[in-house]
């Protein structure tokens, strides 16, 4: 099971819910596979059955609907990514190009330390100018990226959703945060992330730590991991994952357990259809009233 975002949601057609003061909602967005990992975009909102530490939630908002996402692309400039630059940057123009045309973006680069290349646009001839400033060098602090990413998404995110899409080719080996505080804090926040590993030129064992601590990030929040064997395949792998975003369901619920304690409450969707489905969304949350549980 795998974790999603929190956004504020609205019925099928009509302006966006306007949440009175006294609501408090879990906002899951979830994408439904079927056996062979294909989307299904065709189920109504009875379909889906919630259940938070095992009791059944009731569903109060459905939503289907392509609609425009903050969006971060936070891209490997390590030294080993010197020769898979140009065609990572490549992959990341089409993602964007395919996404919704309204989406804003910003790109952060990360090797040693993570920064900032281009903040939040929608100008594809600046964002494209922000990905080629590759300067490849040094080792991998991916973790601190993704919570640069995350808290950059907290502060100046213009839109509901939020996704942070992540490129890398190697192990984290510097980074100055851990990797539970990096997931607690995607969780918290409401950002679906989806990682693109481009692994196959470390050994089995470092392969192995990538892969699990790649995993554990998109498993958490409500994204999928891909590794790809050669940089060639980033192009379709970035078509796909933007198919994807444009692709989900949002659903809303108020948790029976109003209770703030501070507890971290396990999610779990389903979905019924004619074959076995499988549900991708966030995997929990903590009833802190910061982040997931919105006080409105």
């Amino acid at each position: 099971m795998v974790a999603c975002l929190a956004v504020p949601l609205a019925a099928q057609d009509p302006p966006p819910t306007v949440f009175r003061s006294d609501s408090r909602l879990v906002v899951l967005h979830a994408t439904v596979l079927d056996a062979d990992g294909r989307l299904v975009t065709n189920l109504q909102q009875g379909a889906f059955h919630v259940l938070e530490n095992g009791v059944e939630q009731e569903v109060k908002i459905f939503r289907r609907e392509d609609a425009p996402v903050s969006i971060g692309l936070i891209i490997d400039d390590s030294g080993s990514m010197i020769n898979k630059r140009d065609r990572v940057a490549a992959a990341a123009l089409a993602l964007v190009e395919a996404s919704h045309p309204d989406d804003e973006v910003f790109v952060v680069h990360f090797n040693e330390k993570a920064y900032m290349d281009l903040d939040f646009t929608h100008d594809r001839k600046r964002l494209g100018e922000g990905l080629a400033k590759f300067d490849s060098r040094g080792t991998t602090a991916m973790r601190d990226a993704v919570r640069l990413g995350i808290e950059h998404l907290q502060r100046k995110a213009a839109e509901d959703k939020k996704v942070l899409i992540l490129i890398t080719d190697g192990e984290d080996n510097t980074s100055v945060i851990g990797q539970d505080y990096v997931i607690r804090a995607a969780q918290q926040s409401g950002v679906l992330i989806y990682a693109i590993g481009l692994l196959s030129e470390i050994d089995d064992q470092q392969t192995h730590r990538a892969q699990r601590d790649l995993d554990a990030l998109t498993q958490a929040t409500g994204g999928q991991s891909y590794y790809l064997k050669e940089s060639s395949e980033a192009d379709r792998t970035a078509l796909d994952i933007a198919h994807n975003i444009r692709n989900q369901y949002t659903l809303a619920y108020s948790p029976t357990n109003q209770v703030l304690d501070g507890m971290y409450r396990r999610i779990l969707v389903k979905a019924t259809g004619p074959a076995p489905l499988t549900v991708l969304t966030r995997a929990g949350y903590w009833a802190n009233g910061k982040g997931t549980v919105e006080d409105r």
